[in-house]
C-alpha cells in the first residue's frame, strides 16, 4: 500500500472565508500515484474546517449568515473562552458545526465525487497561516 502526505498552507486575509481546495487535492492525488484508495483532507487548526459541498457563491453567503446566527462573533464577552484574552470562541463553535475533515474515494486516479461536490477550506479566525493535511492511502 502506498502512503502520501502533503500540507497546504492557507492564509485567508479576512476573519472568515471559504476556499475551494479541490484543485490542490486533485494535484496531490496525481502526485501520489495512487489509482484506488482514499484521501483524507483535514484542517490542522481548531478554528478552521474542511467540508464538501457545492461551489456556489449564494450558498457560501448562506453559510456565513447561518453560522453567524448560530455563533455570533460579537459581543465577544458572551463566551467564557474569550476570558482567556482571545476573541475567537465563535470560530471554535463554527468549526464544530462545519467539521474537521473529509474522506473521498479515489477511483482510477480521480476523486470519486457526486454531482457538484467540491472540497472547501472554511476559515473562521483568519488573517494568519494555517495548515491543511492531505493524506492519501491506496494502491
Amino acid at each position: 500500500m502506498k502512503s502520501f502526505r502533503q500540507e497546504l498552507w492557507m492564509e485567508v486575509p479576512a476573519r472568515r472565508g471559504f476556499v475551494n481546495i479541490t484543485p490542490q487535492v486533485e494535484a496531490a492525488v496525481r502526485s501520489s500515484g495512487v489509482r484506488e484508495g482514499l484521501v483524507l483532507v483535514n484542517a490542522m487548526h481548531i478554528t478552521a474546517s474542511v467540508f464538501i459541498n457545492d461551489d456556489e457563491p449564494g450558498l457560501h453567503e448562506d453559510y456565513e449568515r447561518w453560522l453567524e446566527g448560530l455563533a455570533p462573533h460579537a459581543p465577544t464577552s458572551q463566551y467564557l473562552h474569550n476570558r482567556t484574552g482571545e476573541d475567537n470562541a465563535d470560530a471554535h463553535l463554527k468549526r464544530q458545526v462545519m467539521g474537521r475533515e473529509v474522506v473521498v474515494a479515489i477511483t482510477e486516479r480521480k476523486l470519486d465525487f457526486g454531482p457538484w461536490e467540491q472540497i472547501f477550506y472554511g476559515e473562521f479566525d483568519g488573517r494568519r497561516r494555517k495548515r491543511v493535511l492531505i493524506k492519501i492511502l491506496g494502491e
